[in-house]
């Protein structure tokens, strides 16, 4: 057995890696593996030294879908057209590997435009699932791939035929295949749905045992210099693997599963809390693959243990957490420590830093809730401190507080539009002009070169009659006639931060749990690939703690260490958050900025000589005017007997969503577009 791929059996370590692919390699039913973990860790070695060690199939002689002559009803339509039995030959199972960047048409087939023009006749060009039918398909970075392509892929794998339905045409064929995708959980999960439909997971690692690594570097310098000599050394086992693949193909049919078991299984699924069956059905036709390959004729205990780590590594969900109990009795306030005072009774930002008297909690005659002061702090009166009091409160004590809790966040995107732009990412959908997407609509073209044929046919169609006057061309097409397909495909966004840090946040735990929902904020731009930008605002400025980046490792080590303390200057840190807007729109003016101000909506430090909170305001509705930016406000309020309800104010002016900090944990914060697309 002699190939150029590294030998499956010189593979060192990675022996839940191996059984996986070995039990699928027995039994394709099991739905395929997923590899997670890092990188240069022998998974794509894994998989093409399996290929290689594998048994050769027959295949019809020139069928593009390797249709297999001893299965007449599997056959397609032109090795069904032929009189007798079909030519075939022997070769060796494929491995099909699925770029990033591919497209649907390229994925699962489509027509092939140059033979319908020249010939009139609508001909399936086969995709990647018809190269890969009876072979492996390997995704590598597969949480990466487009939601709608791993849709396609899985579907096929779920039922064994790829079935294309669109652009006038109706076309299916058999594919089934060993499913093997690769990822890294730090770039991004799958989505629960299709994280489910992989039958097996495995998590890998680098080898942790030195020996082991020293015995690697030395096994891969002998294959780099001599690889016939390092292959012939592994051939007898590799070739008694793959005996023992093939003869455990064979006796698969006649493993018995106990019915004692099958109660066994459902109560391990159970007590991991998986959702649905498909987890029952994994680990019994696991558990009957690596009986099969251990040559048992019935499972035991030890077969369906062995099996059930790999089919819920994926699958275990934390059970819900039991209610909360009632909410204690209000304590009497005379007996409250001075910072358990309600709101209008306490001082928060002077809890953090140098108490103060309190100031009156009713306005004056006539003024109105927006002048007010209000009554968690005296030094938010709109009248300007003297100048050494405002030094004070400006060189007071700081606070570093702890990152909150961090949850799953729901997704958000940007509204989709008509305008074309580059990038990567998986947040938002857009409109592309390279050849990559999903093909959603056509328009007027012929200046792309990605023709869409349904539409252009259809254009051409009524003029067909016309124009067939001494011509014998079947389809005969004029310049205006073609239609460019519009293709979509999603891209990362911009979210840029804006933190108050004044003391008022230190009251009540807000800058803890603020922190922790920037931090799932964080979390959730690293998987979506977005760039992110952080500023900060208190005592007399704003500052830009990490300008545009895409490192989200930096940004949270920015939010751990950001001090809380002093005043309050709201109007600074939107005119810095302008400054930064305009600067990135500069440079990408297809942009969709999102700004996700996190603040109690107090103001007491103004820019000029007008009153601080109405600047504000004033500022917000400027910022608002350029639609292509997007604003969310979270109120960071606490909900007391007197609430001003000042962010919710500033939302209105921004026309941004609003939300209480209470809704975080709600999964509420980031369903931005919601209420703007759907």
């Amino acid at each position: 057995m002699h190939t150029n791929v590294y030998p499956f059996a010189a593979i060192i370590g990675q022996e839940k890696l191996k059984q996986a692919l070995i039990l699928n390699a027995v039994n394709p039913a099991i739905g395929g593996v997923l590899i997670r973990g890092e990188k240069g860790t022998a998974k794509s070695t894994a998989v093409r030294a399996l290929a290689a060690l594998l048994p050769e199939i027959r295949v019809v002689v020139g069928c593009p879908f390797a249709c297999d002559p001893e299965e007449p009803q599997d056959l397609c339509e032109q090795c069904r057209a032929g009189d007798g039995r079909p030519a075939s030959v022997s070769r060796r199972l494929k491995v099909v590997t699925l770029p990033l960047n591919a497209t649907e048409d390229r994925v699962a087939g489509g027509i092939d435009f140059s033979l319908a023009v020249k010939t009139g006749r609508r001909v399936f060009q086969p995709g990647l699932l018809a190269l890969a039918h009876r072979g492996i398909l390997y995704i590598d970075e597969v949480n990466l791939l487009d939601d709608h392509l791993v849709d396609i892929i899985l579907d096929a794998a779920g039922s064994g035929r790829n079935v294309v339905e669109r652009e006038g045409m109706s076309f299916s064929h058999a594919s089934r295949f060993i499913l093997v995708g690769t990822m890294n959980p730090e770039e991004g999960e799958l989505r629960p749905q299709l994280l489910d439909r992989f039958g097996l997971c495995v998590e890998v690692s680098s080898e942790p045992n030195p020996d082991q690594r020293i015995t690697l570097m030395q096994q891969r310098e002998a294959y780099d210099a001599a690889p016939r000599e390092f292959l012939r050394r592994y051939d007898r086992d590799n070739e008694r693997l793959g005996r023992q693949i093939a003869a455990a193909g064979v006796l698969l049919p006649e493993v018995v599963f106990p019915a004692p078991l099958r109660r066994l299984v459902s109560d391990v699924c159970l007590e991991n809390n998986v959702a649905g069956h498909r987890a029952d059905l994994v680990i019994e036709q696991a558990a009957r693959a690596l009986a099969a390959f251990r040559e048992q004729r019935e499972v035991t205990l030890a077969e369906v243990q062995e099996v059930a780590a790999l089919a819920l590594v994926h699958r275990r969900r934390e059970p819900a957490p039991p209610p909360p109990p009632p909410p204690p009795p209000e304590p009497d306030h005379d007996h409250d420590h001075q910072h358990e005072h309600d709101e209008q009774q306490s001082e928060p930002e002077e809890q953090t830093e140098t108490p103060e008297p309190p100031e009156p909690q009713e306005a004056a005659p006539g003024e109105s809730d927006m002048e007010m002061s209000p009554p968690e702090s005296g030094e938010e009166m709109e009248s300007s401190p003297p100048e050494a009091d405002q030094d004070d409160r400006d060189n007071v004590r700081e606070q570093i507080f702890e990152v909150g809790e961090t949850f799953q966040v729901k997704k958000f995107a940007s509204p989709r539009d008509r305008v074309c732009r580059r990038g990567s990412g998986r947040r938002s959908r857009t409109r592309v002009a390279q050849k990559q997407g999903r093909y959603v609509k056509s328009a007027l073209g012929g200046k792309t070169g990605d023709v869409a044929l349904d539409a252009t046919l259809r254009a051409a169609a009524p003029h067909q009659v016309r124009r067939k006057k001494g011509h014998d061309l079947a389809v005969i097409l004029r310049p205006e006639d073609l239609r460019d397909k519009i293709r979509e495909k999603r891209i990362g966004n911009f979210l840029l931060f804006l933190v108050d840090a004044s003391g008022s946040m230190g009251a009540r735990g807000r800058m803890t749990a603020s922190k922790g929902a920037i931090m799932s904020l964080l979390l959730d731009a690293y998987q979506k690939r977005d760039r992110i930008a952080m500023i900060s605002f208190r005592k007399q400025e704003a500052v830009v703690n990490l300008p545009p980046t895409s490192s989200v490792e930096l940004a949270a080590g920015l939010l751990r260490e950001m001090p809380v303390g002093g005043r309050t200057p709201l109007s600074a840190g939107l005119a810095k958050s302008y400054e930064v807007l305009r600067n990135y729109l500069l440079r990408q003016p297809t942009a969709r900025p999102l700004v996700i101000v996190i603040t109690d909506g107090k103001s007491n430090v103004a820019l000029g000589e007008r009153q601080a909170v109405a600047e504000a305001l004033d500022l917000a509705a400027r910022l608002c005017l350029d639609d292509r930016i997007q604003f969310i406000v979270v109120d960071t309020e606490s909900q007391g007997l007197v609430n001003f309800g000042l962010a919710r104010k500033l939302a209105v002016a921004l026309q941004a969503q609003y939300f209480k900090i209470e809704e975080l944990k709600a999964d509420t914060l980031v369903n931005i577009a919601k209420g703007k697309v759907q």
